[in-house]
């Protein structure tokens, strides 16, 4: 199973899946971490790749103790799917 990756430098959460590279673009504002857009290619659309990479950046911002801005809609409509994760909400 592929792993969800933090690229600090880049400020963004990459899952890899059949060559192709899906991302979670985010901006750190002190304890926030605003997620500004998500995006994953045509050729891997359709498989859970969006969802498997928000769980993953999810999580990882569990770890982290930090507090979500989902301004991405793909974020928040995953946010409000899953009431679990409510609780990282700014």
């Amino acid at each position: 199973m592929e792993r969800v990756r933090d690229h600090r430098s880049e400020q963004e959460f990459v899952l890899e899946v059949s060559g192709h590279r899906a991302i979670a673009a985010y901006q750190l504002e002190g304890d926030t971490i605003v997620f500004t857009h998500t995006v994953v290619p045509a050729e891997i659309e359709g498989r859970g790749v969006g969802s498997r990479l928000i769980r993953g950046a999810l999580d990882a911002v569990r770890d982290r103790r930090l507090k979500v801005v989902p301004q991405c809609t793909f974020v928040r409509a995953y946010i409000e799917k899953h009431p679990e994760t409510r609780d990282l909400l700014a």
